[in-house]
C-alpha cells in the first residue's frame, strides 16, 4: 500500500502532461521491421498517453551506445530514455556497462525489482539480467533486456505504473 506522500506525489506528477520518451534498441541483428521489443515499448508509451520523441536501433558497440545517448540528450526533449537489449553477460552485451558508467544517480531498485519479477517468469535465469536505471544529465534512463517478455515485464509492472511520478521526481 503506497504511503500518503507517495500518493500525493503521484497526483501532482499526473498533472505534468504528456511525457516525451526516447526508445533505443541495442542489437547487431534487429531492424525496424523485426524490432518487437522496441515496438512493444512504443505501444505501451503511446497507450499511456505519452509520446515517442525519438527511436533508433544501434549496434551493441560501447562507443555507439554512448554517443547515441549523448546525442538524444543534446538534441531531443525526451525526459525518459528507454534502452532494450545488451543487458546480459555475453561478451557482446555492453549496454549495462555504458549506462552504469554514466549514471549520476543510480536506481538499484529497478534492477532488483525487475529480476524479482523475472524470477517468477523464468526462474534462476533472471540472475543473468543486468537491467538498470538511474538519472543522467537530468534524464531518466532505463536499460532492460531485449526479449519481448522481459520488455513487457519492465514496462507493464514497473515503468508505466510509475512513469508520471518518475519523470516528475527528476525535475521537481
Amino acid at each position: 500500500m503506497p504511503s500518503a506522500s507517495t500518493e500525493q506525489h503521484r497526483e501532482i506528477a499526473a498533472r505534468q502532461g504528456q511525457i516525451r520518451v526516447a526508445i533505443v534498441t541495442v542489437s547487431d541483428t534487429r531492424t525496424r521491421a523485426n524490432d518487437s521489443g522496441g515496438d512493444l515499448i512504443e505501444n505501451r508509451i503511446v497507450a499511456a498517453g505519452h509520446a515517442v520523441a525519438f527511436r533508433e536501433i544501434v549496434r551493441d558497440e560501447p562507443d555507439q551506445i554512448g554517443s547515441l545517448l549523448d546525442r538524444i540528450i543534446d538534441t531531443t526533449d525526451a525526459r525518459l530514455i528507454l534502452f532494450t537489449g545488451g543487458t546480459g553477460i555475453a561478451p557482446r552485451d555492453t549496454t549495462y556497462d555504458v549506462i552504469a558508467q554514466r549514471l549520476e544517480k543510480p536506481m538499484p531498485g529497478f534492477g532488483e525489482l525487475f529480476r524479482a519479477l523475472s524470477y517468477v517468469e523464468v526462474g534462476a535465469a533472471a540472475m543473468l539480467s543486468r537491467a538498470t536505471a538511474g538519472v543522467y544529465r537530468k534524464r531518466l534512463i532505463f536499460s532492460m533486456p531485449g526479449s519481448p517478455n522481459a520488455v513487457q515485464v519492465a514496462m507493464d509492472k514497473l515503468i508505466i505504473p510509475e512513469i508520471d511520478h518518475l519523470a516528475w521526481e527528476v525535475v521537481r
